[in-house]
């Protein structure tokens, strides 16, 4: 009977990393256990799982494997050859992964964290709304927020002035305790929080009066923030060091502030362009004119030229947001409106007929003027 691939019973390809193969193997172990899969077959397929994990998690036996196949490894699979049972998990350094997905808690075999050691304080977000001009042009603004900082009367000990935190005796530092527990598998060691330090792996006899023992206090903190010119609306700044108090010595998180822009009545911006509209009569939009339109950076003049239709776009270049890196700025997108004038005198009426007649056309005005009303009452 011909030897079943090892990459095909963990379910990966030849060019899988040590990370996908752990994976794999992990998720089957879990799966056909005999002692969790009951199911006819599932030991045998459990055997062939950790023959082939043997050998596939090995640089060695893997180069050797992928060289010449089962007859390069033949008997180096230990785990599923004969007379090997499935209770001892010694030989499997990610089985630690299982008990923990299985039990909740750790092998005996884990390595933990120092709890002592120097700990980064946690990150802090912070919105910032500001109105759309300081975006435009940028601003210098103080920003005031509470954060965990380091108490100033025992210097984030946590122990009174003249004293000291003692190592935990029951842990012995670690903040963990090991237990022996039983199982369907058998006895297992796991650890567990020390009920006596809490996981902190040191003990405060004498607490400090100002932080009760926890080496850090509420404190309000306030910053300068230069708000650069061209920031938009969501975009995140990091400002280092200013967020929460580290544990054990451990430097200060970060700040992160995002960007809350304010609408412009006069402006719509759109990454760094910005866009207006103005309005501008039928005679201007006929006859062309120069106009006045207002910018992010103040006034400028804008050429209208004759015959220019409803809604049609200019571009001012360089008048939009600038960017945030470089000295360059987007444009200005500026579409004229024109406007119809809902009521108009006599001599404008008889013009706007004398224009239609010099032109050969004809019109049959829907309005009549004030004149040819009264005119037609006195009748």
């Amino acid at each position: 009977m011909a030897q079943e691939d090892y990459y095909s019973v963990l379910g990966v390809d030849r060019n899988a990393s040590d990370k996908e193969i752990n994976s794999a193997y992990r998720k089957l172990a879990k799966k056909y256990h005999p002692d969790i899969n009951h199911e006819p077959g599932a030991e045998e397929k459990y055997k062939k799982i950790n023959e082939a994990y043997e050998v596939l998690h090995d640089p060695q036996k893997k180069s050797q494997y992928d060289q010449f196949g089962a007859a390069g490894v033949n008997g180096q699979a230990g785990f599923g050859g004969a007379g090997q049972g499935y209770g001892d998990f010694s030989g499997f350094g990610d089985f630690g992964d299982i008990f923990n997905d299985f039990f909740g808690g750790a092998s005996s075999g884990q390595r933990r964290a120092d709890p002592t050691a120097p700990t980064r304080g946690e990150d802090l977000d912070y919105t910032l709304t500001i109105d759309f001009m300081d975006s435009i042009t940028g601003k210098k603004t103080q920003v005031s927020y509470t954060r965990s900082e380091i108490c100033g009367t025992c210097k984030g000990s946590g122990a009174e002035k003249g004293t000291h935190p003692i190592t935990c005796d029951k842990c012995n530092g670690t903040g963990y305790m090991t237990v022996t527990q039983k199982s369907m598998i058998g006895m297992i060691r796991r650890q567990t929080v020390c009920d006596k330090c809490n996981g902190r792996g040191i003990i405060i006899e004498h607490p400090c009066g100002t932080c009760h023992g926890n080496g850090v206090v509420d404190g309000k903190n306030t910053i300068e923030v230069n708000i650069p010119a061209g920031i938009d609306n969501g975009q995140q700044l990091r400002y280092e060091g200013q967020g929460e108090a580290g544990k054990n010595g451990g430097p200060y998180g970060d700040l992160y502030i995002s960007y809350r822009i304010k609408p412009s009545k006069d402006f719509k911006r759109e990454g760094n362009t910005i866009y207006t509209t103005v309005p501008i009569s039928f005679a201007q939009a006929t006859l062309g004119d120069e106009i006045t339109v207002k910018t992010v950076h103040g006034e400028q003049k804008l050429k209208i030229p004759a015959g220019t239709q409803p809604n049609k776009k200019f571009t001012l270049r360089g008048e939009g947001v600038p960017y945030l890196r470089g000295n360059a700025r987007g444009d200005q997108v500026t579409t004229v409106e024109v406007q119809i004038p809902k009521t108009i005198n006599e001599k404008q009426r008889a013009a706007l007929v004398d224009f239609v007649k010099a032109g050969g056309g004809s019109i049959n005005p829907q309005e009549k003027g004030f004149f040819e009303r009264l005119k037609e009452k006195l009748q």
